[in-house]
Order: structure tokens, then sequence, then C-alpha cells
């Protein structure tokens, strides 16, 4: 395929794609890098060996898998030019990751609650790795929905009519990616431990 053919909009489509799959995969090499601390680090002596993760965190992964149907479902409307069930399901999204970010906090309280700390004397290197992959996939979730919040005003401005659907498309690609970073990070936690 010829990158340089097709029109202005086709081409800008494809730099905007590409840019966004080399934002994502940078952030898996970030992700992997820590993941991969995590299993280096594991055979210190100080080690918690019988790490139990909090409830919130489980639960929290089912809000953001449904999140992403939702928002599969806002583009599916959206498509259908059905503008106003779009609005809806993506206000839904909003509201699913807005309760993602408050149970992830839920379950550092948890943590928090059975002696586990991030810093300090009666912290551990493992609880101090988890905190800290958790918080930064946070941010990246604050960004998807600053990015789902764009999306929305673009949507209720009306700009996503005939088919031009790149804005929604790019932000729900991130979305994807960040549901499926957490279902990674969650299974990596328990099954690794």
């Amino acid at each position: 395929m010829d990158l340089t053919q097709g029109t202005a909009q086709e081409k800008n489509a494809r730099a905007k794609k590409m840019m966004l799959w080399f934002g994502m995969v940078s952030l898996i090499m970030g992700f992997a890098g820590w993941t991969s601390a995590y299993i280096v680090s594991s055979s210190r002596e100080d080690w918690l060996q019988d790490l139990v993760l909090p409830s919130a965190f489980f639960i929290s992964t089912v809000i953001i898998l449904i999140s992403s149907i939702s928002y599969h479902l806002a583009k599916r409307s959206q498509a259908r030019e059905e503008a106003g069930k779009s609005t809806r399901w993506l206000f839904v999204t909003l509201g699913l990751g807005l309760l993602f970010i408050a149970l992830q906090f839920v379950g550092f309280s948890q943590m928090v609650a059975q002696g586990y700390y991030f810093t300090g004397p009666t912290s551990s290197i493992t609880m101090s790795y988890i905190f800290l992959i958790a918080m930064v996939h946070i941010v990246h979730v604050v960004a998807g929905l600053i990015s789902l919040g764009v999306v929305l005003y673009q949507q209720v401005k009306g700009k996503y009519a005939n088919g031009n659907l790149l804005g929604m498309e790019l932000g729900i690609t991130f979305w994807h990616f960040l549901g499926l970073l957490w279902l990674y990070l969650i299974l990596f936690f328990y099954f690794f431990n």
C-alpha cells in the first residue's frame, strides 16, 4: 500500500492513527519494563509471597471491560446516524470510567487496611510496585477520560455526522487499549504471586 496516495483527509486519518499506535506501543514498553522489574524483584528475600489483591481491583476490571462495550455501542450507534443514542452511550462510558478510578482508590484503601503501604517503614517492594503500576495506569485512564470528554463534546456539536468518525475511532481504540492493559495487569498480579 502506498501511503502517499489518497485524499488529504485519508492521509490525515492514517497519520493520526499511526501516531496513536506509536504512543500505545511506547506505553506497552513502559508497562512491560515495570512488570519485568516486578518479576526480577520477586527473588528478593523481603518479597511478599501471600499477597491477596483487593476485591475492588477485580470489580474495577469488570467495570472497565463493560465501559469498552458501551463505547463500542456509542460508535456503532453513531455509525447508524443515531446521534442521541450514541451520546447516551458516551455518557455511560464516562460514568463507568469514573467508577473505575473510584474503585481503584477503594482498592488502595483496602490494601492499606490490610497493612500494605506504598512507602515507609512498613512498606514492601512488592506493594510499591503494585501501587506504582496501578497509579500510572490510572493516570492513563484520566488521559482516556479527557479524550472521551473531547469525543463527547464533538458528538454533542454534531461533528461525527455523515460517517466522519475519526475522532471517535481514535478515542475508542485508546479506551480499548486501556481496558486490555488493565486486564493484563490484574491477571499478571493475580497469577505472578
